[in-house]
């Protein structure tokens, strides 16, 4: 039965008490999107990369659901999915730290807010790490910092382009400076990869903040966003408060930093993939075969008729 055949149907049957529409969409059957209000099947919300199909809004998703996007099926290797977080202050606000940490692992049956590992991007070896913003806002402490290091060494140590998707409120603050420690301990190890020659791209997501944007988000080779994510360092009270001047209202979202030249591409999560292969194929060193073909008289022309044509979307 098609969808149009369906609606025909509810028709016919009656208009749909609003406890009824409420149950369906508790039950997980529609998805009504938060921008424009719109109620969407969810099968085909989640079809279409959990992009609005009505306005273009992009959903929040999490680590599982963003490596299904991106890694072939059936090459995802996690690294170091057992280290734990420790409480090493003692912290406690309204409750313990040691006992937020365990809530959150229950609720999200994650370990911390980071997931890493190896796997194939359209055929193409890559070490891939994803937060998650459901484990305490995507706070990074120090089982995020550890595990996005080892995964970046192995990155360089097999060759492996790396691609981190960012999504944080920034640094944890019940971990205190050794939380801020972490900032240093990924770009040192980033560092490295580069000195390698080899590629590193984040891609940015609603929201990356914070800890996160002032160290390995903001230090990628092509640094990639998706269309109107919050990005930014401080909240915008503390900006304005801190420069005593009213900021434009789109402030801090993709579109803002990539015309102020913090962000090279926003590309829509439906082509993110796509783009993610051709930037890595591009970027991979050319074959002796292929620099033997290009002569001087080519570049001289402006030609290079050996060389793919790669178009990336923005």
């Amino acid at each position: 039965m098609s969808l149009f055949d369906w609606f025909a149907n509810r028709r016919k049957s009656g208009p749909i008490s609003e406890d009824r529409q409420e149950r369906e969409i508790a039950d997980g059957l529609w998805t009504k999107c938060e921008h424009c209000d719109v109620l969407t099947y969810t099968k085909d919300l989640r079809a279409n990369q959990w992009v609005c199909g009505e306005c273009g809004h992009h959903h929040r998703i999490f680590s599982d659901e963003r490596i299904r996007q991106l890694i072939d099926a059936s090459t995802w290797q996690a690294l170091d999915s057992q280290i734990q977080p420790r409480d090493p202050l003692g912290f406690k606000d309204r409750k313990g730290y040691s006992d937020r940490i365990r809530e959150t692992q229950n609720k999200t049956q994650l370990t911390d807010a980071v997931q890493t590992g190896l796997g194939d991007l359209d055929g193409l070896p890559v070490a891939l790490g994803v937060m998650d913003f459901r484990f305490m806002g995507g706070s990074m402490g120090s089982v995020v910092g550890e595990k996005l290091t080892r995964m970046i060494e192995r990155g360089t140590q097999e060759r492996r382009p790396v691609v981190i998707v960012c999504a944080s409120g920034g640094a944890r603050m019940q971990e205190g400076m050794l939380s801020l420690m972490q900032m240093a301990k990924i770009s040192g190890a980033l560092q490295q990869h580069q000195a390698a020659k080899l590629l590193y791209m984040p891609v940015l997501t609603h929201p990356t903040t914070g800890g996160v944007t002032a160290s390995f988000a903001m230090l990628g080779d092509i640094i990639i966003a998706e269309p109107k994510a919050t990005i930014g360092f401080a909240g915008r009270r503390v900006v304005e408060q801190t420069l005593r001047e009213k900021l434009p209202d789109d402030f801090q979202t993709a579109e803002y930093l990539r015309d102020h030249g913090f962000v090279d591409l926003i590309v829509p999560r439906t082509q993110l993939k796509t783009t993610l292969a051709q930037l890595i194929r591009l970027h991979q060193p050319a074959s002796a075969d292929a620099v033997s073909l290009t002569t001087p008289t080519q570049w001289s022309n402006g030609l290079n008729h050996s060389a793919p044509s790669h178009v990336v979307a923005e």
